[in-house]
C-alpha cells in the first residue's frame, strides 16, 4: 500500500468527469447503437491520458484512470462476463420511497436512468479478458507521463455485482458470490500483476442495507455481508493485502439516508477483508460524525484508512482548514502513519452524472491537497 511517513497523501474513490465526446459514445454504446470499436477506444485512451494529468495538475498523489472505459464501477461487468442476459433488474431505495418527488429526480439523473443492469441467467464465466489488460495499459502509459506518486484501479466486488444483477440462475445466494467471484478474479490478478494497487469496490456493504437487504434485521444483514466479505477475500487470495484497498459507501445519491447503517454496526465485518486500506464516506452529514468510532475501535494492525475529506454530492468547495481538521480527527486517534485523504465517492458514478460541476471537482481536489499539506505540517513539523 501506498503510504507516507513524511506527510499525508491524497487520493480519491475511483470515478472523474468524462470529456463530452466520450459521454457521448458511450451513451451511444449503451443503447444498441453500433460503435467503432476502434473510434471508441482512442477516444478512452485520450481521456485517461488527460484525466491523469489532471489528477496531478490538482495536487492528487495517488491516481486512477478515472473510470473512463466504464458506464459505471458496477454495471461495466455486464460487458466482460457472460451470463447476464436476463431482463433488467429494478431497486427500491428505501430512503427515497419516502419521498416520491426526490425520488423521482433521483432515478431521473441522466446517467443512472440509463443504466443497464440485466439480471443473470446462465453460468458466469470470463468472456472478455482483455478489457482490464487494456485498462492497465491505458493507466501505466498515462501516468508514465507525470509525476504521480502511485497508482491504483477500481474493481467491482462480488456484492455490488450481486446487488446490481438479480440471480436468476445459481440456486442461492452463496453459489451466485462464488460464481461471481471466480469470475472477477481474473481482472484483480491482471491489474495486480501490473503493479497496481487493486481497488475493490463495496457498496453493498453499506448500500446494501437500505436497497438489497432492507427486508432483513440487522443480524441476518450482517451474516449477508460476512459472506460478501467471504466471497471477495476468496477472488483475491492470490494477492497480497498491501496491494489492494476497498471502497464501501452508503450510496452516491443525493437522498435523505437517513436509514444508511451505522458504520459502528459493520466496522468489525469490514475488518475482515484483505484489503490493507480502507477507503469510506467521511465529509457528507450523515456519516462525518463517525471519526469518533475509532476512540472506542481499534484500528488493526497493517490497516490504512482512507476517510473522505471533501463531498461528492455537492459543489460547496471545502475550506483546506476543515480538509485539514477532517484529516487531523483520524490522525490523531490511529496514527498519522495510517490516514490517506480522500473523497467520499466517486464523481461519475454513471456516465453522464453531473452531481457536481467538472470544474468544481478539480477545485475540490486541489483544496483537498491543500488542506493535506497543512495538516502534514501539524502532524510532522
Amino acid at each position: 500500500m501506498q503510504r507516507s511517513i513524511e506527510r499525508f497523501l491524497t487520493t480519491h474513490t475511483g470515478s472523474l468527469p468524462r470529456p463530452e465526446d466520450l459521454i457521448r459514445i458511450m451513451y451511444a454504446k449503451e443503447e444498441g447503437v453500433p460503435v467503432e470499436p476502434a473510434a471508441l477506444a482512442a477516444k478512452v485512451r485520450a481521456a485517461v491520458a488527460e484525466v491523469v494529468k489532471k489528477q496531478v495538475a490538482a495536487g492528487v498523489d495517488l491516481v486512477n484512470d478515472g473510470e473512463m472505459s466504464k458506464p459505471s464501477y458496477a454495471t461495466y461487468v455486464k460487458d466482460r462476463l457472460n451470463g447476464f442476459g436476463g431482463t433488467g433488474n429494478t431497486f427500491v431505495y428505501q430512503d427515497l420511497a419516502e419521498f416520491p418527488t426526490l425520488e423521482k429526480r433521483v432515478f431521473g439523473d441522466p446517467g443512472r436512468s440509463r443504466r443497464k443492469t440485466p439480471a443473470c441467467n446462465a453460468p458466469i464465466s470470463v468472456r472478455d479478458p482483455a478489457a482490464a489488460r487494456v485498462d492497465v495499459e491505458n493507466l501505466k502509459a498515462a501516468v508514465s507521463e507525470t509525476k504521480a506518486s502511485g497508482a491504483f484501479m477500481s474493481a467491482a466486488s462480488p456484492g455490488v455485482v450481486s446487488l446490481f444483477f438479480r440471480n436468476d440462475h445459481y440456486k442461492d445466494q452463496e453459489s451466485y458470490l462464488h460464481a461471481i467471484a471466480e469470475a472477477m478474479r481474473d481482472e484483480y490478478e491482471a491489474v495486480a500483476k501490473a503493479g497496481i494497487v487493486l481497488q475493490i469496490d463495496c457498496p453493498d456493504l453499506g448500500m446494501g442495507r437500505h436497497i438489497q437487504y432492507a427486508n432483513l434485521g440487522l443480524e441476518e444483514f450482517r451474516k449477508r455481508i460476512r459472506a460478501h466479505i467471504e466471497a471477495l477475500n476468496h477472488a483475491v487470495r492470490n494477492i497480497p493485502p498491501e496491494q489492494l484497498r476497498m471502497h464501501l459507501c452508503w450510496g452516491n445519491y443525493e437522498g435523505p439516508h437517513h436509514y444508511d447503517v451505522p458504520f459502528a454496526d459493520i466496522i468489525d465485518i469490514v475488518f475482515l477483508a484483505r484489503p490493507a486500506a480502507i477507503s469510506f464516506e467521511a465529509a457528507n452529514p450523515r456519516h462525518a460524525h463517525e471519526w469518533t468510532l475509532f476512540e472506542r475501535v481499534k484500528l488493526p494492525a497493517g490497516k490504512v484508512l482512507i476517510p473522505g475529506v471533501i463531498e461528492s454530492k455537492s459543489n460547496f468547495i471545502e475550506h483546506p482548514e476543515l480538509i485539514a481538521q477532517r484529516i487531523g480527527h483520524y490522525a490523531k486517534l490511529v496514527g498519522r502513519e495510517n490516514v490517506i485523504a480522500g473523497s467520499d465517492c466517486g464523481y461519475g458514478t454513471w456516465i453522464g452524472q453531473a452531481a457536481v460541476d467538472p470544474q468544481v471537482v478539480w477545485a475540490k481536489m486541489a483544496a483537498m491537497a491543500e488542506g493535506a499539506a497543512i495538516a502534514s505540517r501539524a502532524f510532522w513539523t
